[in-house]
């Protein structure tokens, strides 16, 4: 089966919006692969704050995109997928809104874009593929069967990232991750590189209010 018919989901969304935890669970549901874009990204974030890099130094954050080890590792105790940066397991650092935002920072170089497009191309293998981030759906993958825009009200998303967060024991204010969240938005939307939007072909999906479970049959039913 060659890459050109192996069918790909992708679900694009702002931070937040459930994406990660619905392209996880709908990933399991078909039996397909997943690519969690958006821990490449935070990986050469943290990667660039490691080396103490100037993340508006845009030659300097590109070359450490080319340089960066990232590899994904499944837990046998967990089935949790860990992350592996330069042979450290940054799984835990990747979860900060510090790393996120470095993240954001870094996906708006085209440098870096470039360096990791062939590496996120690299998942499309049989039987099929779930593919979340951001640009997955006009970038990456646009010729994807499947194409869902996930999102949320602004206030719904920083309660979810609060509850995330706090249940990892970090230290987090409901207020201040609205409005990193609200700024995060506003960065990824006006960037002139892959700018957030959903794909002319996508679904759009409010997940405000909605239960998991309902999210996750309403993605599964475009798909089957």
């Amino acid at each position: 089966m060659t890459a050109k018919i192996v069918p790909v989901l992708t679900i694009d969304g702002p931070s937040g919006s459930g994406k990660g935890t619905i392209s996880r669970m709908v990933a399991d549901a078909l039996g397909w692969h997943l690519l969690d874009s958006g821990a490449l990204y935070r990986a050469v974030g943290f990667a660039a704050g490691m080396e103490g890099l100037d993340l508006s130094d845009a030659e300097a954050v590109t070359r450490c995109a080319r340089e960066t080890k990232i590899s994904f590792r499944a837990s046998k105790n967990t089935g949790e997928t860990h992350v592996i940066v330069n042979g450290m397991d940054a799984t835990d650092e990747l979860r900060t809104e510090t790393c996120g935002a470095a993240a954001s920072a870094v996906a708006a170089i085209s440098g870096v874009r470039t360096a990791l497009f062939d590496k996120q191309r690299s998942f499309r293998k049989a039987p099929g593929l779930v593919a979340d981030g951001r640009d997955m759906g006009t970038v990456i993958f646009p010729d994807a069967r499947h194409k869902v825009f996930l999102t949320a009200g602004d206030e719904e998303r920083a309660k979810r990232r609060y509850k995330q967060l706090k249940q990892k024991g970090l230290d987090v204010t409901l207020s201040t991750l609205l409005r990193e969240i609200q700024a995060r938005d506003a960065r990824d939307a006006s960037r002139a590189v892959a700018p957030l939007k959903p794909a002319a072909d996508a679904i759009v999906i409010d997940s405000t209010g909605m239960p998991i479970e309902s999210v996750v049959a309403a993605v599964l039913k475009l798909v089957q």
